[in-house]
């Protein structure tokens, strides 16, 4: 699979979030899961952050950091549905980009007891925010199935970029991390 593929086939995989800036389209169940990860920046860049960060690693990490991030999220979304929301909810969302991103900048490559556990606290936060943003005409099992598919793209996508592209373009990918990182200070900034 060349990267013009990957690249091809990631525009076609977007192309319908265009839909989703007119008011109308979304506001019910699978299509509404779908655009909140791809319609928010925040969660954009997070959910990128952990693919292309499971893709700087090895071994199991490269499944159990997604893997653990969508599990989590699920879980969050349904506490969202029941009402529930942690404090700090935004702030924890940015500190995500922020330390995702810096993960990605840095290559780190802590203990996967401690990757699962930073990426489970992070998927919480967004899991919850997809959760009690439901629509009120939602089934949140079929938002639920959006927001579950766009996150899992997202990872994908990272993941994608990562593995195809040379050893000598890991230097970019760190960009991308850092410049994540610094969203991530100017949301926990705004």
């Amino acid at each position: 699979m060349t990267l013009k593929s990957i690249l091809g086939a990631l525009a076609l995989l977007l192309t319908p979030a265009l839909a989703f800036a007119h008011p109308g389209h979304g506001d019910n169940g699978l299509l509404a899961g779908i655009s909140h990860p791809i319609g928010g920046l925040d969660h954009l860049l997070a959910m990128v952050a952990v693919g292309l960060w499971a893709a700087q690693q090895q071994g199991a990490a490269r499944w159990a950091l997604p893997c653990t991030f969508v599990g989590t999220m699920l879980m969050g979304g349904l506490l969202g549905f029941e009402g529930l929301n942690l404090p700090a909810l935004e702030n924890g969302i940015a500190a995500s980009v922020l330390a995702l991103g810096l993960a990605v900048a840095l290559a780190v490559r802590p203990p996967l007891s401690l990757a699962l556990a930073a990426t489970a606290l992070f998927a919480l936060f967004h899991g919850v925010a997809h959760g009690l943003e439901l629509p009120d005409m939602s089934s949140p099992w079929t938002y639920a199935a959006g927001f579950v598919a766009a996150t899992a793209a997202l990872h994908a996508a990272g993941y994608a970029v990562v593995r195809v592209l040379p050893q000598a373009a890991a230097p970019l990918v760190r960009v991308a991390g850092a410049a994540s990182a610094a969203t991530g200070v100017w949301l926990l900034a705004g």
